[in-house]
């Protein structure tokens, strides 16, 4: 969510930000309901202290005996809290009014972040390993998965319709294999503290990251009020909203493994074959809240954290830094790492690392209070940076293990990494079974 004050103070800026997301101007608009609002605060407490002035003098004319001066200053006293209610309505009305449009603006990308107008204009910023050369036409997983019978969407669309799948076997092994290896590796490697969180979550809790008011179609809604987390970025962000944290604990750097749900409402008729695209699915989210000067550097972190997993599964890959037309809504940079898929012949995205600066935080009320120095007053708090990245998309990280390492009898060999993982088997054969 952007400062008011920061587009009271520069509102050119503003707009060219907006430009740069492809939106038009609207600093003089938002300025005026600003000013709106803030006129009515103003009348509102200032008929606030008529009335209290005229209540003081009610007791005085009444006790001179002075009965017009008393019954002036009565009506007087009933007018001020009429106006006065008129004016606190008035200015409420035009800070809702204010904050839904603040809600619905992106946020702000940094000036490092490429212009463009979607993914065509992302930037390439690293690569990582080489293609396998295929003695054979590579296939992609669903149709490895389907001979083995271990991958099932018929009876995933028999139980729940499109974009669902049923696992089995083997192939639910690698699954799970896989979401247990990216969490070994962030906690006891890359130093992420594990938290387990719920996946049914209140409404605020969805407006704090983003997801909500904007993008309530994308996401699944109970009966009873609770969302559906799309990526457990909401709850582990959430932990510390409307909380103030002592600066000695940051960085707080946190991974959690959950299922997510998407509605994919604005992807009809993409990816509709097998599993890159889902309505349920399961993530290993990262999550690191820091102080302001150290968020571009946890960016990198992050982003390696997460490139690292695919190193350690000898998975090729590229690092891109997003363009302004395809970064995501609360994101001001985002490396989106791409792994390759001989299947498709294609890179395709398997975890995207963003920093929010304190977009989120400003949502959700998140502060740190930055440590005091000897003979300086308390220092006053200040907005936590957020950033959140994939570490890894299970699924999607399936498919990736799937495709690069199947052989031309429709077998998979299972990467050194997972092994341990899996009764130490070398492969998952052409009938599903571990070998």
């Amino acid at each position: 969510m952007h400062d008011i004050r920061m587009i009271r103070e520069n509102p050119d800026a503003f707009d060219v930000m907006l430009a740069r997301r492809g939106l038009s101007p609207m600093a003089s608009g938002i300025l005026e309901i600003d000013a709106a609002r803030r006129a009515a605060i103003t009348a509102a407490e200032t008929a606030q202290a008529e009335r209290n002035a005229a209540s003081k003098d009610v007791g005085k004319a009444k006790a001179a005996g002075d009965e017009a001066e008393f019954d002036r200053l009565r009506a007087l006293v009933g007018e001020k809290k009429d106006e006065i209610a008129r004016l606190e309505a008035e200015a409420e009305a035009k800070d809702v009014e204010l904050n839904d449009i603040l809600l619905g603006l992106p946020n702000a990308p940094l000036d490092t972040v490429p212009d463009g107008a979607g993914e065509d204009d992302n930037v390439e910023i690293s690569r990582h390993g080489a293609p396998r050369n295929f003695a054979f036409d590579a296939k992609e997983h669903y149709e490895l998965g389907e001979a083995m019978g271990c991958m099932d969407f018929e009876a995933a669309a028999k139980l729940s319709g499109a974009r669902f799948v049923v696992l089995k076997g083997a192939l639910i092994r690698l699954h799970r294999a896989l979401a247990q290896f990216m969490l070994d590796t962030h906690v006891d490697l890359n130093g992420l503290t594990e938290v387990w969180t719920p996946v049914l979550v209140r409404e605020e809790a969805m407006i704090g990251t983003g997801q909500l008011p904007k993008f309530a179609e994308d996401s699944y809604q109970t009966t009873n009020g609770w969302w559906l987390i799309p990526t457990a970025e909401v709850t582990l962000s959430n932990l510390t909203a409307g909380e103030i944290v002592d600066e000695a604990s940051l960085p707080r750097r946190m991974a959690g493994w959950t299922q997510c749900f998407r509605s994919e409402a604005g992807s009809a008729g993409k990816d509709t074959r097998g599993m890159l695209r889902q309505h349920q699915f399961e993530k290993v989210e990262m999550v690191t809240l820091c102080r302001p000067e150290d968020s571009l550097d946890e960016l990198d972190r992050m982003t390696r954290c997460a490139e690292n997993i695919l190193e350690r599964l000898e998975i090729p890959y590229r690092t891109v830094v997003l363009c302004t037309g395809d970064m995501g809504f609360g994101a001001r940079r985002t490396h989106d790492i791409e792994a390759w898929l001989p299947g498709q012949n294609a890179y395709r995205e398997i975890s995207s690392c963003s920093t929010c600066g304190d977009f989120q935080a400003r949502r959700m009320n998140a502060r740190f209070r930055p440590a005091k120095k000897d003979g300086e007053a308390e220092a006053k708090p200040e907005f936590l940076h957020t950033l959140n990245g994939s570490g890894l998309a299970v699924g999607r990280s399936l498919i990736a293990v799937m495709e690069n390492y199947q052989d031309q009898d429709g077998s998979i060999a299972i990467p050194d990494a997972l092994k341990p993982y899996m009764r130490n088997a070398t492969r998952i054969a052409p009938d599903g079974r571990l070998e």
